[in-house]
Order: C-alpha cells, then structure tokens, then sequence
C-alpha cells in the first residue's frame, strides 16, 4: 500500500490517513469534512475558525470548537456583529478559545463587515467559486491534494476586496475542503463521493478544516 493512499480504519472501512490518526478526526472525517455546507452563519464559523487555526494543528480547534461557539454566540453574524469592547477583552480572557488578538478582532471585524450584506449573499459568493467537479479527479494520495488553487486565490481576494481579513488562498482552500466545494478525500475513502446531505444551520455550524503544511485537517 502506497503512503498517503486510503487504509483501513478498526471497522475495516478505508478512509483518509488522517482520518484515523487521532481518535477525535474519525467522526469528523466521516461526517463533516467535505460535505456541503450552506448557510451564512455556518460559512461565518468555519471562516473565523480556519482563520484561527492558521499556524496551529486543526486538532486544536477541533478540541476547543464548543468554546468557541459559546464565546462567540454560535457565530450568528448579527450578534458578534455587535460585540463591544467589553466583550473583546472578554474573548481575550477566555481559555476556551485561541487567544489571539489579531484573529479576535479579524472575527469581530469581519462580523461587522457580514452583517451589512443581503441575507444569503455570503453563501452565494463563496460556492461562486466552486470549481468544476468534473476538473477534480479523485486524489490518490495524499500529496496529490493541492494547498492552494486558482479558485481559493480568486475567492480569497475576493473577500478581502469585500472588506474581510485574515483570509488567504491556503484559508480559503481549506475554507472549500471543509464546505464541500470540493471533495479531496482520497480515491477509496468511503466519505468520497457525492450526494451527501448539504449541512445548513441558521445557528452554530457543524465545524471546520484544516490547513497548514499539508492538505488536510492533520496538518
């Protein structure tokens, strides 16, 4: 068996290696990541949270998801949109979350900013660059999934041109992994394939990518 290519997890079902490299990625892997997600406020979450996540393992923000949910009022845009100074500095006390200044206050921002667009046009931008799926050959490595496209650069400046921060081309690839605009499971994973259920919440949304060094959450 090739490194990188599909194995089989303690079920006997192959999956994506990092799938099964921690116990925590198996649910995720299965049900999450790259299904299609739909909705601005669940596009909001996995913005802030890929944002978060840059320069740490996903692992990290898995683990502390629910605190940032709580922290920040399930990412309904409205009302972080509407979190004052007090809660800023509430957020930068909190240990259930990344404490990181300029991620808190890229989110808080980028509320502001969202919160000021049409109902659903957060949504209809980012799946406006979904790629053909026709172009996207199943992977059959690993290694083969790429960290950055044409179509994440494009969405990327996009979204900063739109007034957004903290979002770059490797954000926004993961940012499309995670969200179903494409499907990089690897070719024999059993969450390949289309299909799936879209994931839609009015509230806090069901989670994010990765990214980092590699293309996948394990990086």
């Amino acid at each position: 068996m090739s490194e990188g290519t599909a194995i089989p997890g303690p079920d006997g079902l192959l999956r994506c290696p990092w799938g099964l490299s921690t116990e925590d990625y198996v649910a995720y892997h299965d049900e999450e990541w790259g299904r299609p997600v739909h909705g601005d406020d669940a596009l909001f979450e996995r913005l802030c949270l890929e944002a978060f996540q840059s320069g740490l393992s996903w692992i990290t923000i898995l683990r502390r998801r629910e605190g940032f949910r709580k922290a920040f009022a399930g990412f309904r845009i409205a009302e972080v949109a509407r979190f004052t100074d007090a809660d800023r500095e509430r957020l930068l006390a909190d240990e259930g979350i990344i404490r990181n200044r300029a991620k808190i206050d890229a989110t808080l921002a980028n509320a502001k900013v969202l919160a000021g667009w049409d109902a659903g046009e957060l949504d209809t931008l980012i799946w406006s660059y979904a790629p053909d799926p026709a172009t996207r050959p199943a992977p059959a490595v690993i290694s083969e999934v790429p960290a950055v496209t044409d179509e994440s650069t494009a969405l990327s400046k996009d979204l900063k041109k739109r007034g957004l921060r903290f979002i770059g081309p490797t954000t926004a690839y993961a940012l499309m992994q995670a969200c179903g605009l494409v499907d990089d499971h690897v070719e024999g994973c059993i969450a390949r394939g289309g299909g799936r259920p879209a994931v839609r919440r009015s509230g806090p949304a069901d989670g994010p990518t990765g990214r980092g060094t590699s293309a996948s959450p394990s990086r």
